[in-house]
């Protein structure tokens, strides 16, 4: 399971100025910031960047010569809410160059809530193994209460040493276009489910060709 909110894209205007620097081609820039209408109310929703044909001929030549050539992809910043079980931030975070992410803390907040069935990722538990899963909540919040109750750190051991990896985390994080491309192209794939969705919520981000290719 993986649950995806709150994306932002910001940095197209800079991205291309900058783009153009190289050969002083500013004067053929045709992007430029519209208002967007909602189309049931018909009132403007929103201020929004729009990439022109030439730029966006110029960023994807660029970007089909390779990583020296499209540095204008890592000034392109994408900003999202993650929500996801340990297993899958353990592969994610080994894309170190390019992000950066806060995290909600399991070591000091473990604590703060009861565990329950939807705080893990257990869409693909055969009912045998979804039973043993709800015997570790039941163990889980079981160490809770006592640590609450006591203070004794040994139940807090208990509570980060036993819990499993399915157990879902939420971060917000920032790529840029870049990073997105080698990670689309590494976990297109991906056995995980996770990655899927990753990668199909990449394939809506705006002119995301730049990054699937």
């Amino acid at each position: 399971m993986i649950k995806i909110e709150k994306t932002e894209v910001l940095g197209w205007e800079a991205a291309i100025r900058g783009m153009r620097n190289p050969l002083n081609s500013w004067d053929k820039s045709d992007s430029y910031w519209t208002y967007i209408e909602d189309p049931e109310t018909k009132e403007t929703a929103k201020y929004e960047f729009f990439v022109g044909d030439n730029d966006l001929d110029l960023m994807k030549r660029l970007r089909n010569a390779g990583t020296d050539h499209r540095k204008f992809m890592r000034m392109i910043t994408v900003y999202v809410d993650l929500t996801a079980p340990l297993y899958w931030w353990k592969e994610f975070d080994t894309y170190k160059v390019g992000t950066v992410a806060n995290s909600c803390s399991t070591m000091h907040k473990i604590q703060d809530k009861e565990f329950t069935m939807e705080d893990f990722s257990h869409e693909h538990l055969d009912s045998l193994n979804r039973s043993i899963l709800f015997q570790i909540i039941k163990t889980l919040n079981a160490d809770r209460l006592t640590y609450l109750d006591s203070k004794d750190k040994q139940w807090w051991w208990n509570m980060i040493q036993f819990l499993p990896s399915s157990y879902n985390q939420k971060r917000t994080v920032m790529l840029n276009y870049e990073v997105l491309a080698n990670i689309y192209k590494s976990r297109k794939n991906h056995k995980l489910d996770e990655w899927h969705t990753f990668c199909h919520w990449i394939e809506g981000l705006p002119y995301s060709e730049l990054i699937t290719g």
